[in-house]
C-alpha cells in the first residue's frame, strides 16, 4: 500500500465515522459511465474497460450493504447502446451475462431485471429469468440489472401494458380516460412496487440522465462524480451519501 492510498484510506474511514445510517438513501441508481474512457486512458481495450466495470459492481455492492441501503438500480446497457458496432456490443453482453450470473451466485442479493426483454438476445433473457428466479427468496439487497433499458421506452411499456390490462376488462377508452392517473402508470412500470431512486450517481463527470428511470426520478437527488466507473472508489460512494445527507429534499413543497 502506498501513501496515497493510505490517505484515502483514512479519509474514507473518517467520512464513513460520521456517516448518519438514518440519512442514507433507501434506493441509489446509478449510471456505469466512463469504462471506454477508462480504458483509453490506460491503454486497453472497450471490453477490458467493460470487464473492469464490471468488476466494480461486487465491490459497490458491499459498500452498500455496509450502510444500510435496500435497493440498487444499475445502468448497464441502455437501448442506445444497440447502436454500437457488433464487435463491441456481443463481448458487452457476455460480460454482462457472467456478471449477472455471479450475483445470483453471491446468495446476498435478490436480482431484478429491468428493461425490455424483446431488445436482447436469447442467452441474454435466459440468464436474466434464470438469475431471477434464483435469487427470487433472498432477503437482501435488491439490485435491479437495467440491461437493454430506456426511459421513454419504460414509460412506452407502461401504458402499452395499462391500455391492454383495461382492454380484457372491457373498459372503453372514455373510461380509462376519466380513471386513469399517475398511480396507474406507476403500478406498469419495471420497478412497480419498489421504492423511487432516492439518488442518482452518474460517473465519468457527464451531468445528465440519459433518460435513466426517468418516471422514478422526479423527486431524486443527482450527484456527478469526475471520476469513471471502474476507478470509483469508497471514498466517493461516502462522499456522495454524505452530500445526499446534507441536502434538503422539498419534494417539490
Amino acid at each position: 500500500m502506498n501513501l496515497r492510498d493510505l490517505v484515502y484510506g483514512l479519509y474514507a474511514r473518517r467520512v464513513e465515522g460520521r456517516l448518519d445510517h438514518a440519512q442514507v438513501p433507501k434506493h441509489i441508481g446509478v449510471i456505469l459511465d466512463g469504462n471506454r474512457r477508462w480504458a483509453k486512458a490506460s491503454g486497453g481495450t472497450a471490453a477490458q474497460g467493460h470487464k473492469a466495470g464490471a468488476d466494480k459492481i461486487s465491490e459497490f455492492l458491499g459498500w452498500c450493504h455496509e450502510t444500510d441501503v435496500r435497493v440498487v438500480t444499475l445502468w448497464m446497457l441502455s437501448t442506445d447502446n444497440f447502436d454500437r458496432p457488433e464487435e463491441e456490443l456481443i463481448p458487452l453482453l457476455g460480460i454482462i451475462e457472467d456478471t449477472v450470473r455471479g450475483l445470483a451466485a453471491d446468495g446476498r442479493w435478490r436480482v431484478h431485471h429491468v428493461g425490455t426483454l424483446d431488445l436482447l438476445p436469447d442467452r441474454t433473457q435466459s440468464v436474466l429469468k434464470e438469475a431471477e428466479q434464483a435469487t427470487a427468496g433472498i432477503d437482501g439487497i435488491l439490485v435491479n440489472v437495467a440491461v437493454g433499458y430506456g426511459g421513454r421506452q419504460e414509460i412506452a411499456d407502461a401504458v402499452r401494458s395499462l391500455l391492454l390490462e383495461h382492454a380484457d376488462k372491457g373498459t372503453s377508452f372514455e373510461e380509462l380516460a376519466e380513471i386513469v392517473d399517475v398511480e396507474h402508470i406507476s403500478e406498469h412500470l419495471y420497478t412497480r412496487g419498489q421504492p423511487d431512486p432516492d439518488l442518482v450517481i452518474r460517473t465519468s463527470g457527464e451531468q445528465r440522465l440519459s433518460g435513466f428511470m426517468l418516471w422514478q426520478s422526479a423527486h431524486s437527488e443527482y450527484y456527478f462524480c469526475e471520476v469513471f466507473w471502474p476507478a470509483f472508489r469508497k471514498v466517493d460512494f461516502l462522499r456522495a451519501l454524505r452530500d445526499y445527507a446534507a441536502r434538503h429534499r422539498r419534494y417539490g413543497s
